[in-house]
């Protein structure tokens, strides 16, 4: 069996290190549904690149490392440092987990999440990441196709935005009950329908071939690659169809700083730096590994056509 682990290397299963394989415990849990990780592998093997699996990549996205991916993170359900997710989000308890549909939509109420993403298969998605702070990442995801998910609502001609909300439970995210919490909970964000039945966006259930740790937003979590990370809500517990445009979190908090839409634009500055280049991790004092930040974060071509006639830096 061939293992996919970047765009220039392959190595066969039994060439892999010992410490890189995944604990046998990784995949008798409950989010082990319908072979996932054996499915993603072999659908690597394959080179997948079906609905842009590697669609947006330049020669020079090497893929950042786990250890990076999975300790630096915005989770301000767990405090506001980049360490604090990995530090306290054990605390989080992810089984059972209930998602609350509601809306503009035919089939609503309360599910399973174990139902929700039962029979639909997960890709390897390797999608580069930008956060708004000029930082990112290239990350191997393992996705549902987010169109897949949301269909099975059946969406009424009324649904025009879908809204997400993150999980609130003081007593295990510690950020939510922290003194100084200037956030509304729970977390809050929304994309128009197109935006989320294109085939970029998914619903990301792990990475590097593993569940997605709760740092990352486990049991599942939004990726819209071309928009700023801030959108790609975690840990989710409620999809709302509207007819109506959202507000999201930070928009509220900041209106001058932050909008909706949040595509990746090096032309339209945060009001407080520069987004013209990014800082790509790992870095480091001496080795800053600056580069320029691409239209829609490289992913022009796939969905510049989104938002043909709109001014971007009115509709930031």
């Amino acid at each position: 069996m061939l293992i996919k682990t970047n765009r220039s290397k392959l190595l066969r299963g039994d060439d892999i290190p010992g410490s890189e394989i995944t604990p046998e415990q990784a995949y008798i849990n409950r989010r082990k549904f319908l072979g996932r990780s054996a499915t993603i592998a072999s659908g690597a093997a394959l080179g997948l690149t079906s609905a842009g699996a590697y669609a947006g990549l330049q020669p020079d996205d090497d893929i950042t490392p786990e250890s990076i991916v999975t300790s630096y993170n915005n989770f301000y359900e767990f405090g506001t440092g980049k360490s604090d997710p990995v530090q306290y989000a054990h605390e989080l308890t992810t089984d059972p987990w209930t998602v609350k549909v509601s809306g503009e939509a035919k089939k609503t109420g309360e599910f399973a999440f174990e139902d929700i993403v039962k029979g639909i298969t997960p890709e390897e998605r390797i999608y580069r990441f930008r956060c708004v702070e000029a930082w990112s990442m290239v990350v191997p995801w393992d996705g549902l196709p987010l169109k897949a998910v949301l269909e099975q609502f059946e969406p009424t001609g009324d649904a025009k935005y879908v809204e997400f909300k993150t999980l609130v439970r003081p007593d295990e995210m510690r950020g939510q009950r922290g003194f100084f919490s200037n956030i509304d909970w729970p977390y809050v964000e929304g994309l128009r329908m197109d935006e989320a039945y294109h085939p970029l966006s998914i619903m990301v259930v792990g990475i590097y071939g593993k569940d997605l740790p709760n740092q990352n937003g486990a049991p599942w979590r939004l990726i819209v690659p071309w928009k700023y990370g801030f959108k790609s809500v975690k840990s989710i517990v409620s999809i709302r169809f509207t007819k109506r445009q959202p507000r999201n979190t930070w928009q509220l908090l900041a209106p001058h700083e932050y909008g909706f839409f949040a595509n990746v634009n090096p032309e339209v500055a945060h009001p407080r730096w520069s987004q013209a280049s990014e800082r790509r991790l790992p870095s480091s004092l001496f080795n800053p590994n600056r580069r320029p930040t691409l239209p829609f974060n490289g992913y022009a071509d796939e969905v510049a056509s989104l938002y043909d006639g709109m001014d971007l830096a009115r509709y930031y």
